[in-house]
This record gives structure tokens, sequence and C-alpha cells, in this order.
């Protein structure tokens, strides 16, 4: 069975623990990068839910998994609130799906 995780600053990612997803907090973006390439190799987590604040930090590494099957990586507001970032691959991804920007 495969599992979600959640990555990004304690603060913004220890209230996921209590739905059951696997927590991974870090504390700099280069140890979310670390932990980030452990969990899509280890093939046994689908979805990874990452802070934008970490996502700013790291655009190739998430270049890098964008057309791949698993992991899925979704960007989420962390404590600091939203960037856009996320709402703007969303965007990205339906515009390249469909043709046409219809958000």
């Amino acid at each position: 069975m495969y599992k979600i995780a959640v990555l990004g600053d304690r603060e913004s990612v220890l209230g996921f623990k209590a739905l059951g997803l696997d927590v991974h907090p870090a504390e700099t973006a280069a140890e979310a990068k670390k932990i980030l390439h452990q969990l899509a190799r280890d093939g046994e987590t689908a979805i990874i839910y990452l802070t934008e604040q970490y996502a700013a930090e790291m655009p190739d590494e998430i270049a890098r998994y964008k057309d791949e099957v698993t992991p899925a990586i979704i960007l989420i507001p962390g404590k600091a609130g939203s960037l856009g970032i996320g709402m703007q691959n969303i965007t990205d991804s339906v515009e390249r799906a469909v043709g046409a920007d219809i958000l």
C-alpha cells in the first residue's frame, strides 16, 4: 500500500500526523531536498505534500518528478501562508492538459 507524506517545517507539518500521514519535518531547504529524494526513491510514497516555502528553494528537484507517476508532489501553504506557487502549478497543469487556461 502506498503512503502519503508531508514535508516542510515542523510547525506546518505536525498537524498532519493526527490524520495518519507520514510527517517529515525539515529544519532547512537542504534537509528537505534530501528527504524529498529519499521519499521518491523508496517506492512506497505515492503523494508528497510539500510546503511552498521549501518548494520555492528547490524548483529543479520538483521539476525532476513533475512527469513521473509517483510520487506526485503537491504544494501546500506553510505557516507563513501561501506564496501562490501551488496555484500556479495547478494552472500550468490544467493548461498543459486542456491546451488553454480555463481557470
